[in-house]
């Protein structure tokens, strides 16, 4: 019985680069395995079909710049969802702030069209333009969120994922009513050649967009880690009733994480709208805005990973 009293010193988990390294590739030699268990009762050998995976996804400059086509959306995405939860601030309606992104992005670009507002606007001030349009739709979507769990402690995962089906049909809307084309596609007129993401790949898909979500990620990494603004964030996010009592406004720095998170999930609607389909229509998200939150905790929440992730 005495010895039920002793104080034993807890070992500590081992966090070293190397020790997270190894665990995550036993994780991916485990789901490969158990996934190539369940592939043995069919005809191509798992070996096959995992070699196709990687060799169709990166054996080729057309399938790398498929790759990235793919990648950048979720980047975005898992940039915005880092931001956010990082402050505590659990948003989940990052399929919202995509559409909502990509409705900005097409009302902005199709006024660049002949005899347009916008036409004839050189890149260096449209680019800009459209991408601050697209990143002030998504984060003040997001932002209102914020503003309600700051004001009145609403529970911002429910709110947000109810958010995105009113953004669904919002853009269901659009495509359907006042942008809607000619023809029988809920779709709006296809975007000015001007307009669109130049392809930095030759023979390939693979937009400008990429770059512009590897630069959202150094960005996002810098703020987080060396600003003070960015260390407010993060210690809201440890303590909120610690940060408030060391003097940093709590309420307004969840804003602005929602804000900001909501307009970094705005850019990957942005990049599939000027980069991928050229033209907003219905179901364009396709999910993207809840994958591309996996994808961040992937990357174990960190920006630079989650590029990898």
């Amino acid at each position: 019985m005495a010895n039920s009293h002793w104080i034993e010193r807890r070992l500590q988990p081992t966090d070293s680069p190397l020790a997270t390294a190894a665990v995550t590739l036993a994780a991916i030699v485990l789901a490969l395995l158990l996934g190539g268990l369940l592939m043995l009762p069919f005809t191509p050998h798992p070996g096959q079909a995992y070699w196709a995976i990687v060799e169709n996804a990166f054996g080729s400059l057309r399938g790398l710049g498929f790759t990235l086509v793919k990648a950048t959306p979720l980047i975005l995405i898992a940039l915005g969802t880092i931001v956010a939860w990082r402050t505590s601030f659990f948003y989940l309606g990052f399929e919202g702030t995509l559409l909502l992104g990509a409705a900005a992005t097409a009302w902005v670009a199709l006024r660049a069209a002949p005899q347009e507002g916008l036409a004839g606007l050189p890149g260096w001030i449209f680019f800009p333009l459209v991408i601050g349009a697209a990143f002030a739709a998504g984060g003040l979507w997001a932002g209102a969120v914020g503003f309600l769990r700051s004001r009145f402690g609403g529970n911002e995962v429910l709110i947000s994922l109810m958010t995105n089906y009113v953004a669904i049909l919002l853009v269901n809307y659009l495509v359907s009513g006042p942008l809607r084309a000619p023809g029988d596609l809920p779709q709006t007129e296809r975007i000015p050649e001007t307009a669109l993401l130049p392809f930095f790949i030759p023979d390939t898909r693979a937009h400008a967009g990429f770059l512009l979500a590897l630069l959202a990620a150094l960005l996002v990494w810098l703020f987080l880690r060396r600003t003070p603004l960015g260390y407010e964030l993060i210690a809201t996010g440890f303590s909120e009733r610690a940060a408030r009592y060391g003097g940093i406004p709590t309420g307004q720095r969840l804003v602005l994480a929602a804000f900001l998170g909501g307009g970094l999930g705005a850019l990957a609607g942005l990049v599939e709208v000027l980069g991928v389909k050229f033209r907003l229509m219905d179901g364009i998200a396709q999910g993207t805005g809840f994958v591309g939150v996996v994808v961040a905790l992937l990357g174990k929440v960190n920006p630079l990973l989650s590029v990898v992730a």
